[in-house]
């Protein structure tokens, strides 16, 4: 045994990525988590932006090379200048011992990013120049392609986000155990639903511990066998009723369903910036979750409402028009009713005039219906 745990720490410290000098302690159990170690996540990076001569942590991202930083995509707008933070525990400390600032170079966001769906949430930092690591900062492994991980795996999302929800931001960096939840479970309608694609992976939903506004763009840290670790998500986004809410896991985009993009970006120099699309940021009171909510709700209200329409519509139409139809031709031709095509002429045109009348005006109900009631929900939420 001890040797096996031997070979296995000489592998890790071989693969030269996700093995941190300082080892994270996994006791502890963010919103709900606990302080991490300082600099056992040596990856991770503070995205900051400048606002009246003072510069502000906006979002998490994860060094995955020496000059190349991965975020989400919904962290970045055009209209804002940006600086990353590395080796960095408390963010109040300005000239803390083992960090360094790093200028921007290029920002290249996924081509196909849709901001209102929250689909390719996933952006590349190209640092000004190459840094140097150290015990305090180094590279985080990055997934197989296509790799996906069990129901329950456990893994931890680290983040300076909020300590819980509307609370303050975090000052030192924060860790908390996220356990995967398989796209199985997550994609159930009393879960996230369709909301969550193959290219987005759940962790957490237990409303103890979640991440946050401000953990954006920070990495899901799951250990290998070997001990090294590997940035397995970028956290994406997460219920408006509340950082912590019970069947409501934080979703992350899937790294290694973005494997061949990351290559793309990083291989070559001349490489050309995707258009940055601004988008609020998770620290706005609407954000994104919560009019990604609404939509949530509202095609679930819409959708459930709309086909019970549907039934009601063609029941009655068909009973009504069968009858109408009958009593129709009785009254005018009774003897040639089961031989005269009559029957059937005047059966189909009222069938199809009663159902369309009667399933346009159901839908149009439960459209509006559908409408207030998401609106309302929001509402009492405090996303409006």
């Amino acid at each position: 045994m001890l040797g096996i745990t031997v070979l296995a720490a000489l592998l890790a410290c071989a693969s030269s990525c996700g093995v941190p000098s300082f080892p994270p302690n996994l006791s502890t159990r963010v919103v709900g988590g606990e302080t991490a170690q300082p600099h056992s996540w040596p990856w991770q990076i503070s995205l900051q932006y400048l606002k009246n001569n003072t510069w502000w942590h906006t979002c998490g991202g994860t060094l995955i090379a020496s000059n190349f930083v991965l975020t989400a995509a919904h962290c970045i707008s055009n209209d804002r200048t940006y600086r990353v933070a590395l080796g960095k525990h408390n963010l109040e400390v300005e000239d803390e011992e083992g960090s360094l600032i790093a200028g921007v170079d290029t920002i290249y966001v996924h081509e196909k990013w849709i901001s209102l769906l929250v689909l390719n949430d996933i952006a590349l930092i190209k640092l000004a120049e190459h840094v140097e690591l150290s015990d305090t900062i180094q590279v985080a492994c990055l997934p197989e392609k296509d790799s996906l991980l069990p129901n329950d795996y456990p893994c931890y999302v680290t983040g300076w986000g909020r300590l819980w929800t509307d609370g303050p931001i975090a000052d030192e960096l924060q860790q908390g155990l996220q356990r995967v939840v398989d796209h199985a479970t997550c994609s159930r309608i009393d879960w996230w639903g369709f909301r969550v694609r193959k290219t987005m992976v759940c962790a957490g939903g237990d409303g103890v511990i979640s991440a946050c506004n401000g953990d954006s763009g920070g990495p899901l840290n799951c250990q290998l066998e070997d001990g090294s670790w590997e940035v397995f998500g970028i956290v994406s986004f997460g219920s408006s009723q509340g950082c912590n809410t019970l069947k409501k896991p934080v979703v992350y985009t899937r790294v290694s369903a973005y494997i061949d993009w990351i290559n793309e970006v990083g291989a070559t120099s001349t490489a050309v910036p995707a258009p940055v699309s601004p988008s609020p940021s998770l620290a706005h009171p609407l954000t994104h979750s919560c009019i990604h909510s609404f939509i949530h709700l509202f095609t679930y209200s819409f959708a459930h409402s709309c086909p019970y329409s549907l039934i009601h519509a063609f029941s009655h139409s068909l009973i009504y028009a069968f009858i109408h139809s009958f009593m129709h031709l009785f009254t005018h031709s009774f003897m040639h009713l089961f031989t005269h095509s009559a029957f059937i002429h005047s059966f189909t045109h009222l069938f199809i005039h009663l159902f369309t009348y009667s399933f346009t005006h159901s839908c149009i109900y439960s459209l509006v219906h559908a409408f207030i009631h998401s609106f309302l929900h929001l509402f009492t939420h405090s996303c409006i």
